[in-house]
Formats: C-alpha cells, structure tokens, sequence
C-alpha cells in the first residue's frame, strides 16, 4: 500500500496544473447555470449552463448521504491511525498543503456498509475497484490544488465521501480557465466525478479564506475524504 500511495503522489504532482489567472473564488453563478439537489438546494454551479450542461451526466452530489452515526463510525475507525502522522504543509509533490493521508483494506462491518452502498451508487456494475480506500485529511489550512488524479492508477470514476465540513470543490477545463464549475459539498454528502469531469477538468478544494459558493461564504474547517477509485480500464 505505501508503494502506491507514493506512486499516485508522484503521478498527481506530474499532473499538478497552477491556478489560472483571472478565475475568482467568489465567483457566482447565474441563475440558470445552478443545479438544484431534490430538497431544492443548489449544489453545483458553473461559469454557464452550457457548461453545466455539457458535465451534468458526469458530476454527481448527494447530499446526507452518510447519517451522523454512520460518520461517527468512520471517524471512530480513522481517528486513531491519523493522530499519529502529522499534517505536512511543505510536501515535496505539492499537490496539497496541509494535509495527512492514509489507505485502508480492513473495515469495520458498519463502515463495510458505508463503503458498499458507495460502490453500489458510484460504479458501473462489475467494475473492477482499486482495493485500498484513500483517506485525505485537511487541516482547516489546508487545501488541494488543481490537478487530475493519474491515469496510471485510476480510472474513469472517483467518488468521495465528505466529513466533518462543508467543502467547495472546484473544477476548471483544462486548457480553458473560463470553463469552470463548483460543487457545493456539504458535511456527510457524497461527491462522484465521472469521464469528462474526470479526466478533461482539474479539481481543487479551496482554501477556506477562498471558500465561496454562488458568491456566499462556506467556512472550511478541518475535513476529511474517504475516497473510492476504479481501476483503469
């Protein structure tokens, strides 16, 4: 496992793209390029529908995913193992500031369901999955910086499982800084990226003083990823 935790590092820093100029964090949506969950909340947004458009079928939110005991459960199986590594804010791939991270195989049974009910929603049926689970912790200071996960190690889908705080994820098409869409992630959702909004866009997490949504405020504090891949095809 540390062998490919270091391979997909050294992979997402080769993948590292610099934050385009000229794209703000507080940058706001029109009216018809929001995407409303059921409860009628808006939780994607993008720089205009035709975007949003263009990226709907492969960008996914589902917001309360996860119950409140079910991420107690989580945290309670995580904790112990990320209190003894340390927060680095000086990593040689520089693809995250101030983070700790880790894989799992193991689970408990209550977390094995979590997981499972993940995979049934993410994935295509039969899809071949990478065994270990990642886990990214940020520290409220940390952040992740625009990139695209390797191609190498994973394939057409990643689906995460957001704790402990509201987060923004932002993607941009590569290439073109003016194609750009936000993703409102709140506490115990589940975010799933696919295909093009996979491989064709980079995606970040923001800072938490850059954290904005639709032009509103999300404070970020500490948060924590529990994120599934499929293998490549």
């Amino acid at each position: 496992m540390r062998l490919l935790l270091t391979a997909i590092k050294k992979f997402r820093n080769k993948s590292l793209l610099c934050r385009r100029a000229g794209l703000s964090s507080v940058s706001k949506c029109s009216e018809d390029s929001g995407h409303r969950a059921d409860a009628g909340r808006l939780l994607l947004c993008g720089s205009s529908s035709v975007v949003l458009e263009r990226v709907r079928e492969h960008v996914e939110v589902r917001e309360d995913f996860i119950s409140e005991d079910e991420e107690r459960a989580l945290l309670t199986e995580l904790e112990p193992g990320l209190k003894k590594k340390r927060y680095e804010f000086d990593h040689w791939d520089d693809a995250i500031h101030g983070y700790r991270e880790t894989e799992r195989l193991q689970w408990s049974a209550t977390c094995e369901v979590v997981l499972d009910r993940v995979r049934g929603v993410a994935f295509p049926k039969d899809s071949a999955l990478l065994g270990p689970v990642h886990v990214l912790d940020l520290d409220k200071a940390g952040y992740i910086k625009p990139h695209i996960d390797s191609v190498k190690f994973c394939g057409s889908t990643i689906a995460g499982i957001n704790l402990l705080s509201e987060s923004v994820m932002r993607l941009v098409k590569e290439g073109d800084s003016t194609e750009w869409l936000d993703l409102l992630l709140p506490r115990r959702s589940l975010y799933i990226l696919r295909d093009q909004a996979r491989f064709s866009y980079t995606h970040e997490i923001l800072k938490d003083e850059e954290s904005f949504f639709s032009g509103r405020r999300v404070p970020r504090h500490r948060r924590i990823s529990v994120i599934c891949r499929n293998l490549p095809a």
